[in-house]
C-alpha cells in the first residue's frame, strides 16, 4: 500500500510532520481530516529501493522486553510519547531504537498507537496490532500490553522447547554423516592401495566400501552440488501452496516428530487465541489473527474453517471436531469455556497443560532419536571396519 508524507495542523495550532499509509491520496487526505487536521501538504512517499533483508533485525526477546517495560510505564501512568522516549533511549538493539522512533514519529503525525505499529509488521505483527488496538479502545492499554508481554514470554518458552527437540537430533545426524564421510574420504583410501598392492580378491563387502569412497572423492563437487539443489527445490515446493499443504498435514502425522509438532501448535493456537479473547477482541477476528500464527498451513486452514462456521452460527466446538486435529479434551474444555462464557480463561489453561506436554514430548524424542542414531552410526562404522579387516585374513594367509 502506497504511503504518503504530510504536514499538517490540529485545531490547536500544533504541527504535524509524518506520514501513513493509504490506497490513494483522497484516501489519505480524509483519514487526516478524520483527525481533525488541516492539511498543510501531502505528497506520495517515492519507492525507495532496498536491498533484500532477513528478517528485522529485532528479535522475539526484545520485542517481550519491550512490552514488558512499555506495560509498567503504561501501568504507572506515564503518557505515551514519555514511555517510548524512555525505552528508544535504553533499547540495546539499533534495529528495534530505529523502529521505536518511526513509531514516535507516527503517533506525532495523529496517528494511534495501533496504526503506528502497523507500519512495521515485520517487528510488531497483526496479533500484537489487534490486542494494543482494543487496549486503546477499552482504556486497558497497560493490562493488554502485560498479557502480550507474557504471551510472548511463553511463546518463546515454547519455541525454545520445540527447537531443542529439532536441533538435538539433527546435531547428532549431521555428527554422524560427518564421521561417516571422514572416513570414507581419508580412512579408507589408505587400504585400498595396499589391497591393490597385495592383488588378492576382495570380498563384496570391501568392494562396496571402496567404491562408496571412491564415489566420494571422486564426486566430491557433484554430491555438494546436488545436495544444494535439493535444498532450494524443496524450498521452492513449499512455496506452492498444495505442497505445503500436504507436507504440513504429514509432519502431523509423522511417526517421530508428528505428537511434538501437534502439541506445540494446540499450545499456540490455546494462548493465541485465549490471550485475545481476553483482550476483547472478537471471536472472528481473533480467530483469523490465530490463523495467521498457526505456523502450519494445515492447522491454519482448520482454524480459517472455524471461523467460517462460527459466523454461520456453529458452537466452536462442532468444527473443532470436524477437523479431526484437536483432542477430543480439548474440545470439551472449548465447550465448557464457550458456556460459561470463559472460553478466553479456559483456552490459556489448555495451553498451560499443552506446555507440560511439550516437555514431556521433547524427552520422549531425545530420548528414542539419540540411540536410533547410535545404533546406525555404530553399525554403519562396524561395517565398515569388519569390510576392511576381512581381506587381511587372505593377506595373512598368502604371507604364511
Amino acid at each position: 500500500m502506497p504511503v504518503y508524507k504530510y504536514k499538517a495542523v490540529s485545531t490547536t495550532g500544533q504541527n504535524f510532520d509524518g506520514q501513513l499509509e493509504a490506497k490513494d491520496i483522497e484516501e489519505a487526505r480524509g483519514m487526516l481530516i478524520r483527525r481533525h487536521l488541516t492539511i498543510q501538504s501531502i505528497k506520495k512517499k517515492p519507492t525507495e529501493i532496498k536491498l533484500p533483508t532477513i528478517g528485522s533485525g529485532v528479535k522475539a526477546k526484545d520485542i517481550a522486553r519491550f512490552t514488558r517495560q512499555f506495560s509498567a510505564m503504561s501501568n504507572a501512568g506515564l503518557p505515551i510519547i514519555q514511555s517510548l522516549t524512555i525505552l528508544e533511549e535504553q533499547a540495546a538493539n539499533p534495529s528495534l531504537k530505529s523502529v521505536i522512533h518511526k513509531v514516535m514519529q507516527s503517533i506525532n503525525g495523529g496517528s494511534s498507537l495501533a496504526d503506528a505499529l502497523a507500519l512495521h509488521p515485520k517487528v510488531f505483527d497483526r496479533l500484537y496490532v489487534h490486542m494494543v488496538a482494543a487496549g486503546e479502545a477499552g482504556g486497558i492499554l497497560d493490562g493488554i500490553l502485560l498479557r502480550l508481554a507474557e504471551y510472548q514470554e511463553a511463546n518463546e518458552r515454547l519455541k525454545r522447547k520445540v527447537k531443542k527437540a529439532m536441533t538435538y537430533p539433527a546435531m547428532v545426524a549431521f555428527v554422524a554423516v560427518a564421521v561417516v564421510i571422514i572416513m570414507l574420504t581419508f580412512v579408507i583410501p589408505q587400504f585400498t592401495s595396499i589391497f591393490k598392492d597385495a592383488g588378492i580378491d576382495l570380498p563384496w563387502p570391501t568392494q562396496l566400501v571402496m567404491s562408496l569412497s571412491d564415489l566420494i572423492r571422486d564426486k566430491f563437487l557433484i554430491w555438494i552440488t546436488f545436495a544444494i539443489a535439493i535444498v532450494v527445490a524443496f524450498k521452492y515446493m513449499l512455496g506452492v501452496p498444495k505442497f505445503r499443504l500436504a507436507f504440513d498435514g504429514f509432519m502431523l502425522k509423522s511417526p517421530l516428530f508428528g505428537d511434538l509438532l501437534t502439541k506445540s501448535t494446540i499450545a499456540r493456537f490455546s494462548r493465541t487465541l485465549g490471550t485475545l479473547l481476553n483482550a476483547g477482541v472478537a471471536i472472528t477476528d481473533a480467530l483469523s489473527v490465530t490463523a495467521k500464527t498457526a505456523g502450519n498451513s494445515k492447522v491454519e486452514q482448520s482454524i480459517l474453517y472455524i471461523q467460517r462456521s462460527i459466523t454461520g452460527g456453529k458452537p466452536i466446538a462442532d468444527p473443532m471436531i470436524e477437523t479431526k486435529i484437536f483432542p477430543p479434551m480439548v474440545v470439551q474444555m472449548t465447550a465448557v469455556g464457550e458456556r460459561t462464557g470463559g472460553l478466553g480463561n479456559m483456552l490459556i489453561k489448555v495451553a498451560d497443560f499443552y506446555d507440560e506436554e511439550v516437555d514431556a514430548a521433547v524427552d520422549t524424542l531425545t530420548s528414542m532419536i539419540e540411540p536410533l542414531i547410535i545404533v546406525f552410526l555404530g553399525g554403519f562404522i562396524g561395517f565398515i571396519l569388519v569390510a576392511m579387516y576381512m581381506p587381511m585374513f587372505s593377506l595373512a594367509d598368502a604371507a604364511q
